[in-house]
């Protein structure tokens, strides 16, 4: 029985004071459990974060796109004439169209 007193007395004085405490031991055990066997764990949070992250930077990439097909749609609109000739190289039966291309 003296020999389990000191082999006790050597575990607590070997193991500082903080580490000994019960809320302490209870704060380790809980943030080792959310850092890996956890289906919330930290690494999956991170991951579907970055995931919503590039989610969002793509729907304002679409968001653009969007509003320039929009644009492009008034445009059109307002002038379809003008986009057939310059875009689509159309022409009217008695006209010659002369493309001309600047060298970089």
């Amino acid at each position: 029985m003296a020999m389990r007193n000191n082999f006790s007395k050597t575990i607590k004085e070997i193991i500082p004071a903080p580490f000994r405490n019960k809320y302490f031991i209870a704060l380790l055990l809980f943030f080792a459990w959310m850092i890996f066997p956890d289906r919330h764990d930290i690494i999956t949070q991170w991951r579907l974060q970055s995931t919503v992250n590039k989610l969002e930077n793509e729907r304002e990439f679409y968001k653009e796109k969007i509003q320039e097909a929009e644009q492009q749609r008034l445009e059109i609109d307002r002038n379809p004439e003008k986009i057939a000739r310059e875009k689509y190289f159309m022409k009217k039966n008695n006209e010659d169209v002369f493309i001309i291309e600047k060298k970089n």
